[in-house]
C-alpha cells in the first residue's frame, strides 16, 4: 500500500516462447492486461515503456508470479493443442468504449475453430454497418490470442488484416483447424 492506504499498481511480465514466436504477457492484480506479438528485445522494451506510461507503474519481469503463472500455463497449453479457450481474469483497462464492447463480445461469442465477419461482429454489438470500426477495435486489441481477434475475417472470404502479421493470423487459424496447416 502507498502512503494513502491505496494499493499500488503492480505490473508483472514474462516472455513465453510459442509456435508463432515469443509473446510478451503482462498482468496486474486485476488480470492479464497485455499480450504482445514478436516480443524481441526491441519490441518488448517498447511495449513495457507503453505499459509503464499507461498504467503508471514500472513493469517487473516475474515469470514465476502468481499473477502470470496461470496465463503462461494456458497459453502454452493452447499452442500445444491441449486447450481451446482461455479462462483467465482480464484487466480491460487499456481499452474502453466501443472497442471494449466489441472485444468482450469476441471473447465470449466466437469460440475456438470458428470465425466471424467484421460486419457480423458489428451487428452483434448493435452497430450494423460499423465493420470498419470493428476492424479498428481488432487493431487496438491489447490481448490478442486470448481475446481472439485472429478469428475475425472479411465477409467475402478474405483473411483480413492482423496486427501480428498475416502469417501469424494464418498460423493461429491453422492451429484452430480453420485453415490447413502450411505445407512449408
Amino acid at each position: 500500500m502507498d502512503s494513502h492506504g491505496q494499493y499500488e499498481q503492480r505490473v508483472v511480465w514474462a516472455v513465453v516462447g510459442t509456435g508463432i514466436g515469443p509473446l510478451l504477457l503482462a498482468a496486474t492484480r486485476e488480470g492479464l492486461v497485455n499480450v504482445v506479438f514478436h516480443a524481441t528485445d526491441e519490441v518488448r522494451d517498447g511495449a513495457l515503456e507503453r505499459l509503464a506510461s499507461r498504467l503508471g507503474a514500472e513493469p517487473v519481469e516475474d515469470p514465476g508470479s502468481p499473477l502470470l503463472a496461470e496465463a503462461i500455463r494456458q497459453v502454452e497449453a493452447y499452442f500445444a493443442g491441449e486447450r481451446h479457450g482461455f479462462e483467465l481474469p482480464l484487466d480491460w483497462s487499456l481499452i474502453s468504449g466501443f472497442n471494449r464492447e466489441v472485444l468482450r463480445e469476441l471473447a465470449s461469442g466466437v469460440p475456438f475453430g470458428t470465425v466471424v465477419g467484421y460486419g457480423d461482429l458489428a451487428g452483434r454489438v448493435g452497430q450494423p454497418g460499423a465493420a470498419q470500426a470493428v476492424g479498428m477495435a481488432m487493431g487496438a486489441n491489447p490481448l490478442p490470442v486470448v481475446v481472439p481477434c485472429h478469428r475475425v475475417v472479411e465477409s467475402g472470404g478474405g483473411i483480413g488484416g492482423f496486427g501480428g502479421g498475416l502469417e501469424t493470423k494464418r498460423r493461429l487459424l491453422a492451429l484452430e483447424g480453420v485453415l490447413p496447416e502450411p505445407l512449408f
